[in-house]
This record gives C-alpha cells, structure tokens and sequence, in this order.
C-alpha cells in the first residue's frame, strides 16, 4: 500500500493544473553535467579536446515509477579553430510514473581571459524538449472520469544560459537558469487539465580544490551544487579525495533527501597511460574515467526504498599538438 501511495504522489507531482513540479534531475555526479546545466562551463576545463560522458540513475530503487535519469553529453574546447571557444552538445532523458521528458540541446561559450586570475565562460544553450504521458488508466464500466488526461506527446523550444568562472587559484563558481522560455505541454485534443509545465530553473554551483594535499597528486575536491525553480529550493554537498589522481572516494549530502558514498577510478592513470594534467595542452591520447554512487534516503522514503544508484563513464580525448614547421629562408631555397 505504501509503494502505491508513492506512486500516486509521484504522479500528483507530475500532473495537475499548471503543475511546476521541481522538474530536472538531480544527478550525485553533477561535476560531470556541468555543460548541461551551465552552458558558459562548456569546454573550458581543457584545451584542444573533447569529451563525452554518460550518466545513467535509478532513483529510489525498488520503488515503481521512480524517477530514472539519462544524461549523454559531449564537449570540446576549438581553441585551435576559434580562439577561446567551447563548444557541446547535451541529451537527457527523465522517466517518472508515465511521464517521459527529453531534451536534446547545443552550447556554445565564449571564454574571456581575465589575466593571472583565470577564465570568464559565456555561453548559451539552444534546442529542444519533448513531454509526453502514456497513463494507463483503470475506468469504471461506467460514468468515466473525463478529468484524467489522456496519452500524448508534444516538443517545443527551449533555451539555457550560463556564466562560469573558473581560477587559477583551484576554486570554480557558476550561475545559470535553465528551460527559459518555461515551455507548457498541453493536450489540446483531451478536457483534462494536464498543464504540464517544464518551470524555469535557476543553478548556483562551486567548488575549490586543494591540491598535493599530503603528496603529490593527492587531492581534496569539495562541490556546492543549489537548484531552485522558485517553488522550491535544494542543494548538493559533496567531497572526494583523489589517491594519485587514480582512484577517488568521497561522501555526498542532499538537502533533507539523502546522503551516499562516491567512488570511482581514472582508468587511463591506473593502466599508467602516457600524458600529464587535463587542463593543459597534453599529449596524452586520450583518458578514460568511470565512478559510481550509492545514497540512502533519509526522509520517509527510508522505509519502503532501498536506496539511489548512479554510475557514469566518461572519455576523452586530446588533438596532438600542431607541430610547428620550419620554413628556409629564401636565400637558402
């Protein structure tokens, strides 16, 4: 009986008049989706490389019509092509109770230089989201409920900006809104009030990282990550200590939702890949990292799940470095 009134809550979230439910994902590993969610983060953590990562989450396990999240992204920094230039591209998929929301977006972020002090990230975010619900109903044989929507799908534009700095001195600090133009999904074809609407998000993220804390590639990363869309407010804490810059572990708080454990490993550093740091314009062919995250929930949710998954993968590569030709003087020819 518990698991259905969950359920049942779930989709009270979902479907109502002019619902505006805290309506995108919250992901452990945000560190990894910063593009998604901040377009003006887009590329700016490396030179001359793309990466593309994948993050998949099965939220409150054991639980039917829980929320399962999908996030593919890939980006790049073209500096080599167009000085100070990032650009990506970002899928992500929700499912919850019979509701199914994606959206496909493109980025492109301007990086300003801002002397000794480290990079200002300017960027914007056009595409597209799609809802649609496939319920599955129950009527009576009788007098039929007209107020239950009825299945559909539709897609509409949408839009994302962000602004991200980021210092040399280890610490990041962003902000950024997402879904701006606040689609509304309505079946226009049904006398049921569906309502849907993507709300406006509002992102606020930081991060410092203390390096060669007790040796040389050891490092201590700790991440503030706060969503709001104006009708409620949470935040993500989390730290993670990195042994070599090989494997990591860490602790992740959510407000008033969970807490969990991080882990994860740079697969490239264990197989002892050639190259040096990300951020610089490395040799390194390509660096391949994967981690996973476990959060219990401590709310009444407690009681009836066992528990939040999360695990995602994440490759890189680097362009060689322009080998700088020898031109003879004419003279010599």
């Amino acid at each position: 009986m518990k698991r259905r009134l969950l359920v049942l809550s779930l989709i009270a979230c979902t479907v109502g008049v002019n619902a505006t439910a805290q309506q995108d994902r919250a992901m452990t590993h945000f560190m990894y989706e910063k593009m998604s969610v901040n377009p003006g983060a887009t590329g700016i953590n490396f030179l001359d490389g793309f990466c593309g990562t994948s993050i998949y989450r099965n939220q409150w396990d054991k639980v039917n019509g829980a929320p399962n999240s999908v996030v593919l992204n890939v980006e790049g920094n073209i500096d080599r092509y167009m000085t100070n230039t990032g650009v990506g591209i970002a899928f992500y998929h929700d499912a919850i109770a019979y509701t199914r929301q994606n959206t496909a977006v493109i980025n492109f972020a301007h990086h300003f230089q801002l002397g000794n002090i480290g990079q200002l990230g300017v960027g914007v975010g056009i595409g597209i989201t799609s809802l649609g619900m496939n319920p599955e109903w129950v009527p009576p044989t009788s007098n039929p409920d007209n107020s239950l929507p009825e299945a559909f799908s539709q897609t509409k534009f949408d839009a994302n900006f962000g602004l991200y700095f980021k210092a040399n001195a280890g610490y990041y600090i962003g902000l950024s809104s997402t879904h701006i133009p606040g689609p509304t999904f309505d079946d226009a074809t049904s006398t049921a009030p569906t309502g849907l609407n993507s709300a406006r998000h509002y992102y606020l993220m930081g991060g410092h990282t203390i390096r060669n804390v007790s040796q040389p590639g050891d490092d201590l990363e700790m991440n503030l990550f706060v969503r709001s869309d104006l009708v409620k407010t949470s935040f993500d804490l989390n730290a993670r200590y990195f042994w070599q810059n090989k494997l990591y572990g860490g602790l992740t708080y959510r407000m008033s939702d969970a807490i969990g454990i991080m882990a994860g490993a740079n697969v490239s550093e264990l197989l002892d890949w050639s190259g040096t740091d990300l951020s610089t314009r490395a040799a390194r062919p390509a660096q391949f990292t994967v981690g996973y995250s476990y959060d219990v929930s401590v709310n009444k949710l407690s009681s009836i799940s066992t528990g939040s998954h999360e695990m995602f993968v994440k490759y890189c590569y680097f362009l060689p470095p322009i080998p700088i030709s020898k031109s003879k003087h004419p003279r010599w020819l």
